[in-house]
């Protein structure tokens, strides 16, 4: 290996190893290391003036000391603390030109009514009026709301209460920054959505701060009932602020996971999100934009109402992951951090700080539709970050002609080079012989610049194959491991391709080695990727889909590094000048006959070992060489390296016109048996190529590889399909190492025996562990379901698979003896319901604690029905409770609850009807009066309707509400997380006919 050391870049397989290797470990190792690890934040607790971190993380942990939904006595608490939280912010502020008493606020003993607290500087909404009645699908929600909204004011921003008027309000309009203060049932709600609540108090801090006031008005919107079909948000649309036109764009924090980073999931268009260019730790690609969009991802925050019912245009700022711990008791401030706080701080107060200074006219004008915002149309958007540190944001229509500029260009310059290189006769690339006219006649001197061509799609496709195989065999002996193991599978993936590739790649270079393997590679791979390119150019046309720009990147850095390929071709000598040599060293000779004419391989076949070799050459070198005869080898000497300097090789068997061609200078430049004209191919060209290529596939596909794994790995409790995910990571890692491909012919042993025993001890790992632990839990919902006519109650989880089902259901004392029932989810398709006679539970208070609840069951529900024709009135009444529903076996053509107002942009019935209404009320134990209409199915129908009303309790701070819960989390395994199925964790019952 001496040429080695004397030319560490060349083309041999130390260098080519070495250097490849510490570029992908790297990488990797970068790529993770910001994934996973959360820029620290500021020692200092006030790192910008108006903020304060410290004080955030203590409202954090006030905010999330209970489970707080919608229908809960612990929300109540949580919104009177925000009341005063708001409150002590202003006055500390000097925003708040009164001292308002909590009467002020209308919340003593819950008798609460709307005020408005009002300086010049800020407004506080208490807003105990917004009703709302909106329909989705076959569903109707009768929603009264319980907002809090402060506006701060812009500097350029009308004067007064504009929003009392009818008339839309002058100047740039406003800005809207979003968080919901509901948690679910089962969750303490720490970043979903508590960070995004402390946010805001900190942002209204900031902004009230002398010296900060904004240029255009902020409103900061905490609203109530997100987790209960976003209620909150469409019960906002009611208000005169969300009425009033003054808001052009917004931005939503929201939690869809459990900690980490805050990753930018959407945005309406690239000029809003140019805004959020500004955050110092920027994170997040516009592949989960088009995940939503396309969708992928089912769950749904506040941006759909903000951008697809008012019309606003802005930004969905939300953590991700860990998902096994969303929506369950482990979102709590001891598993996040100050650090994860910090991360969505101040991403929101860059984002704002841009979108509030921004007076220009990008967001007004345009011919809006019937109730949304005049605020102009923005374009499609590219965007994501580099090593969170970067932020790169551009217009579709960019990403767009750039596609169709490399379709066309990279073709045609290919095709020039070529037509130019054999213009100079150096085109030895499709080769197989050059024709040299002499005195004697015509001969054809053999190039063998096809050998290799047919190579790397062969390797490329059994590799590739290997890997999707490794999925198909995951999701049929142990489908789940992903949810616990991903980097596990990762690993098996990633190293299963490289040995795979390697070995093939080795193999066939020994059979028929050429010199241009890597040239081949890299012009399949352009053929490969043109194609791959010309789909995605599709569909960011058509489709308005901008995920792929990945592949513009991809493909851009193949055409360079393909281009080199072709440009190396100008370092060799002319084909006929090549010819010329060889007939002139062979004048007068016998011509060459080998085993098989043309192969260098059969003489390679004959030859001995490379020990056996190298001792030859030693011995002949301290040897005087004999006068050559005709029966004299001409394979005399050291030949090696295909590139210049590269590692020497011994050449017994190789055909002496080799050795006569390339003569006394060359010697030493031909690598191994590959063609000898290769001798002058240029020795750092592959180093340029790998550092073009490399990087851009490893940054940009593996970037989007882990958001995309990170987002969905631990959603198969969800009812997601495992396969979908182990194909992706497949293709992930077949573009990952695609790179290597054009140079693993020149690798050594070490590397691909190493990651055979990766390989190896995943694939056992990943077939045989359990696919689950304390710190990725599976995750089951529960509800219990009481039928109040009958005392029959059925406690049920849902989750994937009957086995995990019955080993969790069995480690209960009060189902130990009994066979669970079990059925498809009709909530979540895909996974498995199993329920059993639950622990009553105790959700109303018993006229006695020793008074089994069943004899109760009267009291929790009471209602009557009034009938006039095909219409009625429904009266309902729960008891300890805010939230009941009435469902119907047919569809209703109307329905109308009294008290509710104006429905504005929202229609109270769908088309095909409603078979359900979701009835949520601010005051509890209040009746409600629901009229309903439907139409008759024809002379034979007798009119009637039939159902069941039904109540629903969800407060569990008390544990011994629902005894059923408790018992499963203390009694489950530790691998079992428990979250909540449906709106509420007690469902009671009872049927009706009308």
């Amino acid at each position: 290996m001496k040429w080695s050391l004397h030319n560490p870049i060349g083309f041999t397989p130390l260098p080519v190893t070495i250097i490849t290797s510490v570029v992908y470990a790297g990488l990797f190792v970068t790529l993770l290391v910001i994934h996973l690890v959360v820029p620290s934040a500021p020692q200092n607790a006030t790192p910008v003036k108006g903020i304060n971190i410290s004080e955030a993380w203590r409202d954090l942990q006030v905010l999330t000391n209970g489970f707080h939904p919608y229908n809960s006595h612990r929300n109540d608490f949580v919104r009177d603390w925000l009341l005063r939280r708001i409150e002590t912010i202003l006055r500390e502020n000097k925003a708040s030109n009164a001292t308002t008493s909590l009467n002020d606020y209308g919340v003593v003993g819950h008798e609460r009514r709307s005020s408005i607290q009002y300086s010049e500087r800020a407004v506080i909404f208490n807003d105990m009026t917004s009703n709302v009645t909106f329909e989705s699908g076959k569903l109707s929600v009768y929603f009264e709301g319980t907002n809090i909204m402060v506006y701060v004011r812009g500097k350029e921003d009308d004067a007064g209460p504009w929003w009392t008027s009818q008339s839309k309000p002058d100047g740039p309009g406003g800005v809207l920054v979003n968080a919901h203060y509901d948690s679910v049932s089962t969750g303490y709600g720490a970043t979903d959505d508590g960070t995004g609540v402390v946010t805001i108090l900190q942002l209204i801090k900031f902004f009230t701060t002398p010296g900060n006031q904004p240029n255009k008005g902020v409103v900061a919107l905490l609203n109530n009932g997100e987790e209960d079909f976003l209620n909150g948000a469409n019960a906002f649309c009611a208000h005169p602020i969300a009425r009033s036109q003054f808001l052009r764009t917004f931005l939503n924090l929201e939690g869809a996971g459990a900690g980490g980073r805050a990753t930018l999931f959407r945005s309406t268009d690239t000029e809003v999100t140019k805004f959020y260019k500004g955050s110092k730790h920027p994170f997040g690609t516009v592949v989960s934009g088009d995940g939503f969009k396309g969708g992928f991802i089912r769950s749904q925050t506040d941006y759909i109402i903000f951008n697809g019912i008012l019309g606003l245009r802005g930004l969905d700022v939300a953590f991700m992951e860990p998902r096994s711990r969303y929506h369950t008791d482990q979102d709590d401030t001891r598993r996040t951090s100050i650090d994860s706080l910090w991360h969505m701080l101040s991403a929101a107060l860059s984002t704002m700080q841009g979108l509030t200074s921004d007076t220009s006219s990008t967001f007004e004008g345009g011919d809006p539709a019937k109730g949304k915002v005049s605020n102009g149309s923005g374009s499609d958007a590219v965007w994501f970050d580099l090593f969170g540190l970067a932020f790169a944001v551009f217009e579709l229509h960019t990403l767009f002609a750039l596609s169709v500029t490399l379709l066309v260009v990279g073709p045609i310059t290919l095709i020039v080079i070529s037509a130019i290189l054999f213009k100079v006769d150096k085109l030895y690339l499709f080769s197989s012989s050059k024709h040299h006219h002499h005195a004697e006649g015509d001969d054809a001197v053999g190039l063998q610049g096809w050998r290799g061509f047919f190579r790397y799609p062969i390797i490329f496709a059994a590799a590739s194959a290997g890997v999707v195989g490794l999925a198909f065999l995951l999701n049929k002996i142990n489908p789940f491991i992903v949810a616990s193991s991903p980097y596990s599978v990762w690993s098996m993936m990633l190293s299963a391709w490289l040995f795979i590739a390697w070995f093939l790649s080795r193999a066939s270079d020994f059979v028929r080695p050429t010199a241009f393997h890597r040239a081949y590679s890299l012009l399949w791979m352009f053929a490969g990727g043109w194609i791959v390119l010309v789909l995605v150019t599709v569909s960011e046309e058509r489709f308005h889909i901008a995920a792929g720009y990945f592949m513009v990147f991809y493909f851009a850095a193949l055409f360079l590094t393909t281009v080199i390929a072709l440009l190396e071709l100008f370092g060799l000598s002319r084909k006929s000048r090549y010819a010329e040599e060889y007939e002139n060293n062979l004048n007068g000779q016998e011509e060459f006959r080998s085993p098989r004419s043309g192969s260098i391989s059969s003489a390679r076949l004959l030859a001995p070992g490379r020990e056996e070799q190298t001792q030859e050459m030693d011995a002949e070198d301290n040897e005087q060489e004999d006068e050559p005869v005709e029966t004299t080898s001409l394979l005399r000497g050291r030949v090696a390296s295909t590139f210049a300097n590269y590692t020497s090789r011994s050449h017994v068997g190789k055909p002496p016109e080799a050795e006569e061609v390339l003569g006394e200078q060359k010697k030493g430049r031909v690598y191994g048996y590959e063609q000898p004209w290769s001798w002058s191919l240029p020795a750092w060209a592959w180093l340029l190529q790998f550092l073009l290529l490399a990087p851009v596939a490893v940054v940009f596909v593996g970037q989007i590889g882990l958001l995309f794994i990170s987002a969905t790995y631990q959603t198969l409790s969800d009812g997601s399909s495992p396969f979908t995910i182990y194909i992706v990571m497949s293709i992930v890692s077949i573009l990952l190492l695609a790179p290597l491909g054009p140079y693993l012919h020149r690798y050594t042993f070490h590397v691909p025996t190493f990651l055979l025993c990766v390989f190896a001890g995943t694939l056992i790992y990943n077939l045989i562990a359990f696919p689950f632990s304390a710190n990725n839990r599976h995750k089951l919902y529960f509800i219990q379901r009481v039928d109040l006519d009958t005392g029959i109650n059925r406690a049920s989880l849902s989750g994937i698979g009957r086995p995990f089902l019955d080993e969790v259901i069995h480690t209960l004392p009060s189902a130990a003896a009994q066979i669970p029932s079990c059925v498809g989810s009709e909530r979540y398709p895909g996974l498995t319901e199993c329920s059993w006679d639950g622990i009553p539970p105790r959700v109303v208070a018993a006229t006695h604690p020793e008074v089994p609840p069943l004899y109760g069951y009267a009291d929790w529900l009471t209602y009557s029905i009034t009938r006039i024709g095909y219409e009625a009135h429904i009266h309902v009444k729960g008891t300890n409770t805010r939230n009941c529903k009435i469902q119907f076996n047919r569809p209703i053509s109307d329905m109308r609850v009294d008290g509710a107002g104006d429905d504005g942009p929202f229609k109270r019935v769908g088309e095909d009807g409603s078979k359900e209404i979701r009835l949520w009320s601010r005051t509890w134990e209040k009746p409600w009066n629901v009229h309903v209409r439907w139409e008759s199915n024809g002379e034979n129908d007798a009119g009637g309707l039939d159902g069941r009303i039904i109540c629903l309790w969800n407060d569990e701070n008390k544990r011994t509400t629902v005894p059923a819960l408790e018992e499963i989390r203390r009694f489950a395994p530790v691998w079992v997380a428990i979250s909540k199925l449906s709106d509420g964790l007690v469902e009671g019952s009872k049927s009706f006919l009308i």
